[in-house]
């Protein structure tokens, strides 16, 4: 059987799956020979990272969000990409959701090459071996943590199948997932470099890792295990706080200081109306123009230096309510923007343009973390589609606020009010009360991963492991239902080994 390899596709595919294999693949038999192929094949993994979380309507970035109560999924109207506003609305989730799939069946594909390098490479004697080995070994265990985190027990593929009939696997709970996670992990920060040492700036570090297998342990609740990973980071001076929040998202600052887990794109491909690949990989950011506040007359906010978007991804008052609550002015001004404060800026809002006179999802604020700014596209095509915008997947701030988490509930709260005050202090706070301790220090310890993570994925989440869901999102017509997305039917259908009994309840 000869099994042929296309980076580009990354998929592998033999004669049993095709009669006519592509004239551009390599055989496997002879590509992981050489190390430049091995390190195209790792690159090819990022790549597809990269596709995952910024593949247009369907990106892994803008579904993890969806559920949180920091943002609203907005767009024209309710009808505007039904499948985000089901999600965003908790009602009508379906098991045939596109973007829910699309999440699913992009980090299996990443999952897929990053099993086909470490099968291949596993027993050579290539000097890039352990590296490459580490690399693919984070990667896979980033995709399954993320995997689990939303759909709760799934399928752990570690092998590529070679015939149709051994792609049939059961769904593994969640604690095996963790098992081999952490095993990966492991083995992740046993082979890759110090921040300081990497080759590439995208490329991830043992910090990462270490961060990363801290990150996996808290959400175990293993607190006290998580410690001495996040301690490593902590006191390794590769990694710190940017200086300013705006920093910590800022194009100027990309691949900084406080970034542990990257994804990266350019500005520099001159997409235009006519050569932008919708749901293909164009090496820049669409994410960004979708997210934008909302032309057609609606948001003027070319005087605050954006240009305007598609509408998604509105801010909610709860949220500008609590940075207020906070007195948290800094960080404010660099993730959203009030109605008052835009129009005090020279901007205005004119809901009378909107679709039946009110706009969508629209709760008083736009958001500026991430947001449409002229200075982030490039002026060869068209601005709205070459944004250059890089995500943080994984910031030492919010490595910080889980290791406050991880000593607060390890009864070591003078060490978790240290970790939080330097989260605090970066966005111009003062020192919590000394005096603040147990779950009062844990409940400023969520207020402060509530402002300071806005818009990044990771509120809904937590407010599912911290068992508040049902509490701050009461009267969003969420359910308990909501806590894991459906397993996509087209899962089901083509697994031999899944069947509706393995849906996730209530779906």
């Amino acid at each position: 059987m000869v099994t042929i390899l296309f980076i580009g596709g990354v998929t592998a595919c033999s004669e049993d799956f095709t009669t006519n294999p592509r004239e551009d693949g390599e055989d496997l038999e002879t590509f992981f020979l050489e190390e430049e192929n091995v390190d195209a094949a790792i690159i090819g993994i990022y790549d597809l990272m990269q596709h995952t979380y910024s593949v247009d309507w369907h990106s892994a970035f803008l579904v993890k969000q969806l559920p949180g109560d920091d943002m609203n999924a907005a767009g024209g109207n309710s009808g505007d990409q039904p499948q985000l506003q089901d999600i965003d609305d908790y009602a009508n989730v379906s098991t045939s959701n596109q973007s829910i799939e699309s999440v699913w069946n992009l980090f299996y594909r990443t999952i897929s090459l990053s099993n086909l390098v470490i099968e291949n490479i596993k027993e050579s004697d290539l000097s890039n071996k352990e590296l490459a080995l580490a690399e693919a070994k984070f990667l896979r265990a980033w995709s399954y943590f993320e995997l689990t985190t939303m759909f709760g027990d799934v399928p752990l593929r570690l092998t590529i199948p070679s015939t149709a009939d051994e792609f049939g696997i059961a769904k593994s709970p969640r604690a095996d997932i963790y098992t081999q996670v952490k095993a990966d992990l492991t083995d992740a920060i046993a082979g890759l470099p110090d921040k300081t040492a990497l080759t590439e700036d995208f490329r991830v570090s043992k910090g990462a890792a270490q961060a990363l297998m801290g990150k996996v342990l808290v959400f175990e609740g293993l607190y006290g295990e998580a410690i001495p990973f996040f301690e490593a980071v902590i006191s390794n001076p590769a990694h710190d706080l940017e200086d300013n929040p705006e920093d910590a998202w800022s194009i100027n600052h990309e691949f900084g200081k406080e970034s542990l887990f990257e994804i990266g794109f350019i500005s520099t491909t001159g997409r235009d109306w006519g050569n932008f690949a919708w749901g293909g990989r164009n090496e820049n950011n669409i994410h960004i123009q979708l997210m934008g506040p909302r032309g057609d007359g609606i948001f003027d906010v070319s005087p605050v230096g954006l240009i305007n978007g598609w509408g998604f991804n509105l801010p909610t008052a709860k949220l500008l309510n609590a940075f207020d609550a906070a007195g948290d002015t800094d960080r404010k001004l660099a993730t959203v923007m009030t109605e008052e404060e835009l129009i005090a800026a020279g901007g205005s809002v004119d809901e009378s343009a909107a679709t039946g006179g009110s706009i969508w999802d629209y709760e008083g604020g736009i958001r500026i973390k991430y947001a449409t700014k002229e200075e982030d596209t490039s002026a060869d095509g068209v601005k709205e589609l070459n944004y250059g915008t890089n995500y943080r997947l994984y910031r030492y701030a919010e490595m910080l606020l889980l290791a406050a988490e991880a000593y607060n509930k390890d009864n070591k709260d003078a060490e978790a009010r240290t970790e939080l005050n330097k989260v605090r202090n970066r966005a111009g706070l003062p020192d919590v009360d000394a005096s603040l301790a147990g779950d009062d220090l844990f409940e400023a310890i969520v207020n402060e991963k509530f402002l300071e993570l806005a818009h990044e994925g990771q509120r809904f989440w937590d407010l599912v492991r911290w068992g508040k869901a049902a509490t701050e999102l009461a009267g969003t017509g969420y359910t308990s239902k909501n806590d894991l997305f459906p397993i996509p039917e087209t899962e089901i259908e083509k697994n031999s080994e899944l069947t509706q009994a393995d849906q996730n309840p209530g779906y």
